[in-house]
């Protein structure tokens, strides 16, 4: 018996339970299958137009930019108008996410685009959210091999598509639909939630931008 075995064995003797105990079992399995929901606020149940709405409010009011376009065959030009609007290099690294592999990159002629995770070196990375949340403009990103999270943290200026009909209203329904997608025990190793740009106020409470990570974020909200 191993050193867990024999505090286990222990906690179910106090308890008065056995190892084989199907009530408590069943009982436990059925609490996750319909696990309450917790307390949402009001104020992001919306209709989908004015969820879209609150969601662009709510990215730029964390010191983020944000643009909508009509669909994805406008994300090259948009990407490359913004690089220029910052005087940044139109070179990004990006993952191999379908979504971002189905949009015509050759549009642009002058964009360079490299792919896979990040060493470091890299001034502007692309990703793609499962989702967004409107009740607190925050970015939902997954991680694997088409989705490297050293593209969320690595760069100095992050360009993050979603979109818009994947903008909820609170944070638990991502989890509702990142479930949805995976399935039962299957999530994603990782989920970063990023709220605007990287910050911290740690040193005589003076705002600094980029301190963890990248100093600018850009969101495309396409559709």
């Amino acid at each position: 018996m191993t050193a867990r075995d024999a505090i286990l064995a222990r906690i179910r003797r106090s308890a008065g339970v056995g190892e084989a105990d199907t009530t408590r079992r069943a009982a436990v399995a059925d609490r996750l299958v319909r696990a309450p929901r917790g307390v949402v606020p009001a104020r992001a149940q919306l209709d989908p137009e004015a969820r879209i709405r609150l969601f662009l409010e709510k990215v730029a009011a964390a010191a983020a930019t944000v643009v909508r376009l009509a669909d994805a065959a406008a994300v090259p030009a948009a990407l490359a108008e913004y690089l220029r609007a910052g005087n940044l290099p139109q070179a990004v690294r990006m993952g191999e996410d379908p979504r971002l592999a189905a949009i015509d990159w050759a549009s642009q002629p002058q964009l360079t685009i490299s792919h896979g995770p990040s060493a470091g070196t890299d001034l502007v990375c692309v990703g793609h959210a499962e989702a967004g949340v409107a009740e607190t403009g925050t970015l939902a990103l997954v991680s694997g091999p088409d989705n490297p999270t050293t593209l969320n943290f690595l760069p100095d200026v992050h360009v993050v598509l979603v979109d818009a009909a994947a903008v909820v209203g609170d944070l638990e329904s991502v989890f509702d639909g990142l479930r949805a997608r995976y399935g039962a025990g299957r999530m994603p190793r990782t989920v970063n939630l990023i709220t605007g740009p990287s910050r911290s106020a740690d040193i005589e409470q003076t705002l600094l931008l980029g301190a963890h990570g990248p100093r600018s974020l850009h969101v495309i909200v396409v559709g």
